[in-house]
């Protein structure tokens, strides 16, 4: 067995769930009515889970892809089965004889086709169709899929309008034209066989018969004349896998969506709590900004009026130091006169005088 083919989004693989599941697998499931008991191709058949579909109900299905390893892996996968066979060979030059088929199955294949390539593709259905045959076709419906969504798909070298498809499919005149589009509702069966249905939408206030849905994909069962179409084609056609893969999807995006939601409102309210306790460190960071400020302002009148008081005291004790400095040097210098010999030969006069002085106040 060959290793699991990576998907990229070309080729649908099975085992990849979601919308392109129900897109692919409805398509097939859809074209089983068309092949009971027929020689059939699937042209562009990738994987070849398609052409094992087919083989339940067909005589014969062969499953041809460009992709050479990709039909070896098809052929490893469901090569068992006697009425199933896979051949690497180009839409536009198939491996077939003329007139060897009944029906072609050519499930979104178009597109991926050049411009110039796309006619060469259908005249090879042409070529290898036996009379009375039909072509089952899809593509997608390019202002829907492309234009409406802003989106490009890559592995896309031409999209089709239906106007475009027509044009494309003037070798087959004779066609019944069905829309497909993902549709999420309600589904109610009858236990008895039988094909009929009604189609209803609306709301609680009012419900009318259902418009079929703008085409995200045109399916086109086509043959060259109209007594070879089926004369009693589906008018609905409803698939769902059976694992209910995309309703368990969605119920756990839907529960996702829920735990998310719970943790934005535990980040909100903690968001909050956050913001109060922010703004009572703002409302406390501001009071203690206003006292520092109340601290500052009385330590600077108190500086003020203590420079004040020291330069009073500081002067007041310069002008007492002067003042002492001056005594201290008058009595340097009295000093410093009676130790010298003028003083000592005017001192006997001095007392003299201080004597007479005495004499005469008595």
């Amino acid at each position: 067995m060959n290793a699991p083919e990576e998907f990229t989004g070309e080729r649908y693989l099975p085992g990849i769930v979601g919308e392109i599941a129900y897109e692919h697998c409805h398509r097939y499931a859809f074209a089983r009515r068309f092949a009971g008991g027929k020689r059939v191709l699937d042209a562009a058949c990738g994987e070849g889970y398609g052409a094992a579909l087919l083989a339940e109900v067909a005589m014969h299905v062969t499953g041809v892809d460009v992709d050479g390893p990709v039909v070896a892996a098809a052929s490893g996968r469901y090569g068992g089965r006697s009425n199933l066979v896979f051949e690497a060979a180009s839409v536009t030059k198939l491996p077939l004889r003329d007139a060897s088929v009944d029906v072609v199955i050519s499930f979104e294949t178009i597109e991926h086709l050049s411009a110039a390539e796309q006619p060469q593709m259908l005249a090879e259905f042409a070529r290898v169709l036996a009379p009375g045959g039909l072509l089952v076709l899809s593509s997608p419906n390019r202002p829907e899929y492309s234009e409406a969504r802003n989106y490009a798909n890559p592995f896309h070298l031409c999209e089709l309008d239906r106007d475009g498809l027509s044009a494309r499919l003037d070798a087959f005149p004779a066609r019944h034209w069905f829309a497909q589009r993902r549709y999420l509702g309600s589904a109610i069966w009858s236990e008895f066989a039988g094909e009929r249905f009604e189609a209803l939408s609306g709301s609680a206030a009012r419900v009318d018969r259902a418009r079929a849905p703008t085409a995200m994909y045109f399916i086109v069962v086509a043959a060259r004349d109209a007594e070879a179409l089926p004369v009693d084609p589906p008018a609905l056609s409803l698939y769902a896998d059976g694992d209910d893969s995309e309703w368990a999807r969605v119920d756990r995006e839907a529960r996702e969506v829920l735990r998310l939601d719970a943790l934005l409102r535990a980040r909100d309210e903690e968001l909050r709590e956050q913001r109060r306790h922010g703004s009572e460190l703002r409302a406390m960071v501001d009071h203690r900004d206003r006292v520092i400020a109340e601290h500052d302002r009385v330590r600077a009148v108190l500086r003020s009026e203590l420079d004040k008081t020291f330069d009073g005291e500081r002067a007041a004790h310069a002008a007492e130091r002067e003042r002492l400095l001056r005594q201290v040097e008058a009595q340097e210098r009295i000093v410093a006169y009676r130790a010298s010999v003028r003083w000592w030969f005017k001192l006997p006069f001095v007392r003299a005088r201080r004597a007479w002085t005495r004499i005469r106040t008595a």
